[in-house]
């Protein structure tokens, strides 16, 4: 077995399959999460894909002492993996606080206790809402960092300031992993994206439409200046993006970082509008779905997607699977949740 590694926020959509990734790698996880936008059953799915039950931690890391105890009683951690953050950017215009409390706070209280336990490997889930709408496309870690237009953009904005200013000055090494837009499914079929009452984001939405779930999929916006009127994001399957933390945790541990804040991009390095998604999804799927357009949605840019070089060449990471691949994976996860065959919603 390789070194053990803790994964903040381990249980949601990204941090699952992170775990399994890790895992099936070799690596021991514990699992810390307060399951506030997740489920206790996705344990038994990742046990059910790796033969390997992860270590599990009940705990708030917005608490200070509960973060010490954690640490205190896993103290043999080579590594943290911090997803643990509200997500929202809808959400965030309106309980912007909110978000500034939970993502900021559970940020600082973790690594305090790294620090204190001389625990040194950080990997940041970031995102691409710190670039804003940028003024070039695509979009590579030397696009200027602009005033965010969402508060869930700027907690990121200002997590890598703080992660920047902390690796400076004390023994912190970091990667921060800016994702662009992570759709789909386990390959298995048993974990898979879990919005807790109404989606955020695109894909959710459009397999819950699919089910029945969902009478109708709201398109925000139809008079942006794309192609087609509609958003352009650059989406990427949720497996590829989950193997990107393992190559980060490996940069790490064999001390192959040329600073101690790293920064990548993880995209396909290719866009695509909402339009396009829902067609491909209708393909892949044979339903049509019903839609229509409303009005803009607050915090939302007309189009970003990445430039991957940086990870390509130094991370030795690419994206292989495409929107296929995700509208297919993320139906067929769907179908299983709708059938029972996950756990009872």
């Amino acid at each position: 077995m390789k070194t053990k590694i803790l994964v903040t926020g381990g249980m949601g959509y990204i941090g699952s399959h992170t775990v399994v990734e890790l895992q099936n790698s070799g690596y021991r996880v514990v699992i810390a999460d307060n399951l506030c936008n997740s489920k206790k059953e996705i344990l038994l799915q990742i046990e059910k894909i790796t033969g390997i039950r992860p270590d599990f931690e009940l705990v708030d890391l917005q608490n200070a002492d509960a973060t010490l105890r954690l640490f205190e009683k896993h103290k043999d951690l080579s590594g943290v993996i911090h997803f643990a953050a509200y997500k929202a950017v809808g959400e965030s215009m309106e309980f912007p606080l909110l978000y500034y409390h939970n993502n900021l706070f559970s940020l600082i209280n973790t690594i305090q206790a790294m620090l204190k336990h001389d625990i040194n490997n950080f990997v940041f889930s970031s995102s691409c809402t710190v670039y804003g709408n940028p003024d070039k496309l695509p979009v590579d870690e030397k696009t200027a960092v602009k005033p965010a237009i969402s508060p869930y953009g700027n907690t990121k904005r200002i997590s890598e300031e703080l992660l920047y200013d902390t690796v400076n000055t004390t023994s912190l090494k970091s990667i921060s992993l800016r994702y662009f837009n992570p759709a789909g499914a386990h390959s298995s079929g048993l974990i898979g994206e879990l919005p807790m009452g109404v989606p955020n984001n695109l894909v959710p939405f459009i397999t819950q439409t699919a089910i029945g779930k969902r009478d109708i999929l709201k398109v925000f916006g139809n008079d942006y200046s794309t192609p087609d009127g509609t958003c352009i994001r650059d989406y990427i399957h949720v497996e590829d993006l989950a193997k990107a933390h393992v190559v980060s945790i490996e940069r790490m541990a064999g001390r192959k970082q040329k600073n101690s804040f790293e920064i990548f991009n993880l995209g396909t390095g290719s866009g695509n509008s909402v339009l396009e998604v829902i067609k491909t999804f209708e393909k892949v799927s044979g339903i049509k779905i019903p839609f229509k357009y409303t009005g803009r949605r607050p915090g939302d840019v007309p189009a970003v997607w990445a430039d991957t070089s940086l990870a390509n060449n130094e991370l030795g990471w690419k994206a292989r699977k495409n929107l296929d691949d995700m509208m297919r994976s993320a139906w067929i996860w769907e179908q299983n949740l709708a059938e029972g065959k996950i756990f009872s919603m």
